[in-house]
């Protein structure tokens, strides 16, 4: 309104367009003083106009595809204080609106009578307890100017993460295997025994070639039932973030490169920075994060340093996945604390001894692809001191010696610590 009124003063006045306006004179001018003198607008006025900065700089930088919901819980990771209701207030007077799934659809799905699928191990449980534990796949279209391309892509359930993707021109069953061959390099080294690959029941994912690479990696196969999206409803639900954020958004597309190099861009954003709620609003490249740096850890303090009291000789033993002691303690012990809320036993003979912890882990790969499981460096950083004060807890007891050591493979990659 004042804006408005600047415009067209020098030609009606200020007082004729109030009298017409829903204005008064008075507020306009108000407006305008502090306008010259910010110091006097009151503190919630300086305080939106800072926060609509923070939220127009966070919404620009995710893709401008956040309603307030996500940019309030990115302003919380920020360490930004503001009410949730504060920020749908200030992205109304903004207009900046969140991406809102549409419906429109191409039939993909393309089954064939003959043969027996393999059975849904799922039964709609998308849940996972780990890493490489279930994937999910599925494709979708994208009109271009010089015709459809379709995008495959095979999600890790743990953490909603992408892990394998390939865009084409065409259906055959190699643009889907290619996606599925990212998946196995990019989490190579990481462990894919007991992994369950679900689908749905199209031609190119009950392909001979698909299913004899599946069982050569040493992946059961699963499959939903026919023309049921339920049934592989988590991958229906990433493919319909990505045609909300990037396709519908985007278009229209001239060439396949175009929609190519768009997917690239916002896989590495979705891994990396993306906030999911299903995950407690973080990224997935950061919730598997948190997820190693806890098993080190735990693999760290859950190593069991046992001597053998009447031969006098030193003795390692860890916990397995569940956390069982393999070798069991001595009778002579008592609790240690090395960080808070964990703890383990030691003997309280003195025995001059080599205690050794063994912690056996292995990382993904690092290199510059968005569908990269990237080493923690910081978990490795913390699993190192967590070492050095389980040394000092363990070698300050009172007629207590020995010493522990540890050697890291890589600086970045670590594969063994002793």
């Amino acid at each position: 309104m004042v804006a408005f009124i600047d415009e067209h003063r020098d030609t009606y006045g200020v007082e004729p367009m109030c009298a017409v306006l829903p204005i008064a004179p008075s507020t306009y001018f108000l407006r305008k003083a502090q306008q010259q003198h910010p110091e006097t607008r009151s503190a919630r006025a300086r305080r939106d106009e800072e926060l609509r900065r923070e939220i127009r700089r966070v919404w620009d930088e995710h893709q401008q595809v956040y309603g307030p919901r996500k940019v309030w819980r990115q302003l919380r990771r920020e360490g930004v204080r503001v009410a949730r209701c504060t920020v749908e207030r200030l992205m109304g007077e903004m207009g900046l609106r969140g991406a809102a799934r549409g419906r429109a659809w191409k039939i993909t799905t393309q089954s064939e009578a003959a043969g027996t699928p393999p059975p849904d191990r799922v039964d709609r449980q998308f849940t996972a307890t780990r890493p490489n534990q279930l994937w999910v796949a599925d494709f979708t279209y994208v009109a271009t100017g010089r015709g459809f391309v379709y995008v495959a892509f095979v999600i890790d359930v743990f953490a909603r993460r992408i892990v394998g993707g390939r865009v084409s021109a065409s259906l055959a069953t190699a643009f889907v295997l290619d996606a599925l061959e990212q998946a196995i390099y990019d989490r190579r080294g990481a462990g894919v025994e007991d992994l369950v690959h679900h689908s749905d029941g199209g031609t190119q994912y009950l392909s001979m070639r698909y299913t004899d690479r599946l069982a050569e990696a040493g992946i059961e196969p699963s499959v939903g039932s026919r023309g049921d999206s339920y049934d592989n409803a988590l991958a229906e639900s990433v493919i319909g973030l990505f045609k909300t954020e990037v396709i519908q958004r985007k278009g229209p597309w001239r060439h396949l490169e175009a929609v190519e190099f768009a997917t690239l861009t916002w896989v590495d954003w979705f891994n990396t920075r993306r906030l999911l709620e299903p995950i407690r609003y973080v990224p997935p490249a950061e919730y598997e994060a948190r997820y190693y740096e806890q098993l080190y850890r735990h693999a760290a303090i859950d190593a069991a340093l046992t001597v053998d009291a009447d031969a006098g000789a030193p003795r390692s033993s860890t916990r397995d996945a569940n956390g069982v002691a393999a070798g069991g303690y001595s009778s002579l012990h008592r609790p240690t604390i090395v960080v808070p809320g964990a703890s383990y036993e030691v003997e309280l003979p003195s025995i001059a001894g080599t205690f050794t912890v063994v912690a056996e882990f292995t990382g993904g790969r690092s290199s510059a692809s968005p569908f990269n499981n990237e080493v923690d460096a910081k978990a490795a950083e913390r699993l190192q001191d967590v070492l050095r004060r389980l040394q000092n807890e363990v070698l300050s007891a009172e007629g207590t010696s020995g010493r522990l050591t540890h050697t890291n493979s890589s600086p970045t990659n670590p594969g063994w610590l002793r």
